[in-house]
């Protein structure tokens, strides 16, 4: 179905894909009309598989082998825009994503900060209440490392989590741009 014979890894050439037919390339489940349709799942994870490996700032071009029979039939006209089209719908999806990530991550910073806020002000009654004794102390400790824990989430959110969403979003991103080339065979 797919040959990769044209690419080597982190090379910069076209992603190359011999298909027999166009089926091939779109989900034959999806009950939209053709320039409409979903990538099938393996078309997709090559492209994405192998557009990862390019440069970030190279133009991406996807050429498709076809027999000359199917180049020449009026659906091949829309397989760049239905590419196109379907890899700036999942880059809108990888966006919502990624805003849900971030609103998930203020409401738990939220939580955490008051949880911090809380556990630093019974520290200090406890400090009022039992004095330096070594069970205050373990009181106080405990305490806190609780609410550290409970900032450890949002603070790993807006770190790390969101980059390789981000990654992922600017890929597709590419995608959608990507110059969509037939060559018979």
């Amino acid at each position: 179905m797919m040959t990769d014979k044209a690419i080597t890894p982190g090379g910069n050439g076209p992603i190359e894909i011999r298909i027999n037919d166009l089926s091939q390339l779109f989900n034959s489940l999806d009950p939209f009309p053709f320039p409409e349709r979903d990538l099938d799942d393996n078309a997709e994870e090559f492209i994405v598989g192998w557009a990862r490996e390019l440069p970030r700032e190279q133009t991406i071009r996807i050429v498709l082998h076809l027999p000359r029979a199917m180049c020449d039939l009026p659906e091949a006209k829309d397989v760049a825009p239905a590419m196109q089209a379907y890899f700036a719908y999942r880059t809108g999806v990888i966006q919502l994503a990624l805003n849900e990530l971030f609103r998930v991550g203020r409401l738990s910073l939220f939580i955490g900060i008051l949880v911090l806020g809380t556990a630093l002000f019974i520290t200090q009654m406890i400090a009022g209440r039992l004095g330096e004794s070594p069970l205050a102390r373990f009181f106080q400790e405990s305490l806190i490392i609780v609410a550290w824990v409970a900032n450890w989430r949002p603070i790993e959110t807006f770190l790390y989590d969101w980059w390789p969403i981000v990654r992922r979003r600017n890929l597709y991103r590419r995608l959608a741009q990507a110059e969509v080339e037939l060559r018979p065979y």
